[in-house]
């Protein structure tokens, strides 16, 4: 046995040189199975299975672990954000329909306003209105009133320069007026 890998692969030369060296009679040979090969090989799946259960597993199942870990943590984290959007459009709905109310209200409101305004500015009118026909009648009593006094003046006066066509004479004016004021008041 000279220059005899050492390891795993001395393990196969072994099987290998004892398989070419005996022939096994039987069922294993029939079939093409060498029983020292295979179990060496059953040996090596062993020493296989060893290494990575000791080394290898431990860390997929660890890596599968925080893989699942964190798959959890993002199921739980999209199930707390629906629960906060769902809240979060619930607030919103809330808001939207207190703003609703809000603007309704505002709307009742400015129609009162301008209701009031324009009932005040009717009423402010009504008595404008109500002033000026007031002066008017006072100023037209006035001018009703210059207007008699004026027209007593010139009927007295017509009725004097009549009288003094009858009588041919005159008669001096404060003696005329008194007269004629007495002669209009017993008229009216």
């Amino acid at each position: 046995m000279e220059n005899v890998p050492t390891g795993m692969n001395s393990i196969l030369y072994l099987a290998a040189t004892e398989a070419t060296v005996g022939s096994e009679s039987g069922l294993f040979t029939a079939l093409g199975i060498d029983v020292k090969l295979l179990a060496l090989q059953g040996l090596a799946f062993l020493i296989l299975v060893f290494i990575l259960g000791k080394f290898v597993y431990p860390h997929l199942i660890k890596a599968i672990d925080n893989r699942r870990e964190t798959i959890e943590a993002g199921l739980r984290d999209a199930k707390k954000a629906q629960q906060e959007l769902a809240q979060v459009e619930q607030n919103v709905s809330e808001i939207i329909r207190t703003a609703r109310l809000e603007a309704n209200d505002i709307v009742v409101h400015s129609r009162k306003e301008a209701a009031a305004l324009v009932e005040a500015a009717e009423q402010k009118a009504s008595k404008q209105a109500d002033h000026i026909v007031a002066e008017a009648r006072v100023q037209m009593d006035h001018e009703l009133t210059a207007a008699r006094l004026a027209l007593k003046k010139e009927t007295a006066e017509l009725v004097a320069r009549a009288t003094e066509q009858i009588i041919k004479e005159r008669i001096d004016v404060k003696k005329d007026a008194g007269l004629l004021t007495a002669a209009l008041k017993e008229a009216e």
